[in-house]
């Protein structure tokens, strides 16, 4: 078991993003994390926020120790448009703008369709990775178009492409599939500002969250593994070094693409 558990390459210093300005969401654990702290190595000037504010300080307190520029809004509920605007006020109030806005703050309900409540799961999942998505970018734009530009980078998910069997992942599927469409629109409409919007889908990644779900359903990980051709489970950092790609001057024309950080899972 602990084979598939192998470290990625890790968070590594660099000047890749130096001289911009990143925000990103969900900085307290998992890919929000992963991608905070790899901007501030490789020198950008990140404002990060996320609703749980001691994890959020957690990622402050380590980017400090490591000498990484790292401030944060939190708590700071997305799903709420008052809070996107106040995190990007946030950050013109500190830098004066940005130049790359992460969508990594994300949440999602799961279970099989005829058990799923309509309210606190089937519109909290959507409100947790669509609308959450809609509104920091909506809040964002004007900041973006007076930057001259700007890398917005979004997560969809394989369940976007792929329907994983025994996974009741209804509610998911369809916030994640919107978020694919909504970040090609969202390229087509930042195009003439100079900005690129792009997606990452990533199959299985270990977090707090799904460790806990391995760890009691090991037949799910099994089936996860199963699709993938590269036999281990995804790392934050995994998907953080595409982040960083897309984030940079290196990605320069590339727009409304979509990356599958997936091990090989959504090819077959």
């Amino acid at each position: 078991m602990k084979s598939v558990f192998k470290h990625a390459l890790p968070i590594q210093e660099g000047d890749r993003l130096r001289g911009k300005v990143a925000v990103v969401t969900g900085i307290g654990s998992g890919i929000g994390r992963a991608c905070a702290l790899m901007f501030a190595a490789q020198g950008a000037r990140v404002i990060g926020c996320d609703i749980d504010a001691v994890a959020a300080e957690q990622t402050v307190s380590e980017a400090r120790e490591r000498g990484f520029a790292l401030d944060s809004l939190h708590p700071c509920d997305l799903t709420d448009p008052a809070g996107a605007a106040r995190l990007v006020e946030y950050a013109v109030a500190r830098h004066g703008g940005f130049d790359i806005l992460v969508n990594a703050a994300a949440f999602g309900a799961f279970a099989w369709l005829q058990d799923m409540d309509y309210e606190s799961q089937w519109r909290r999942t959507l409100t947790g990775e669509l609308d959450i998505v809609f509104l920091l970018c909506k809040a964002a734009w004007p900041v973006l178009i007076g930057r001259g530009g700007g890398s917005v980078i979004n997560f969809a998910s394989a369940n976007a492409a792929v329907a994983l069997e025994g996974s009741p992942a209804v509610a998911h599927c369809a916030g994640k599939g919107g978020v694919l469409a909504m970040t090609r629109q969202l390229a087509m409409e930042g195009g003439p500002h100079g900005i690129r919007v792009n997606s990452i889908s990533p199959a299985l990644v270990e977090t707090a969250a799904t460790r806990a779900h391995m760890q009691a359903q090991p037949e799910f990980l099994e089936r996860a593994l199963g699709k993938m051709m590269v036999k281990r489970v995804g790392q934050p950092e995994d998907v953080a070094w595409c982040a960083l790609f897309l984030a940079s001057d290196e990605a320069s024309w590339v727009s409304a693409a979509d990356f599958p950080i997936d091990g090989g899972a959504t090819a077959w």
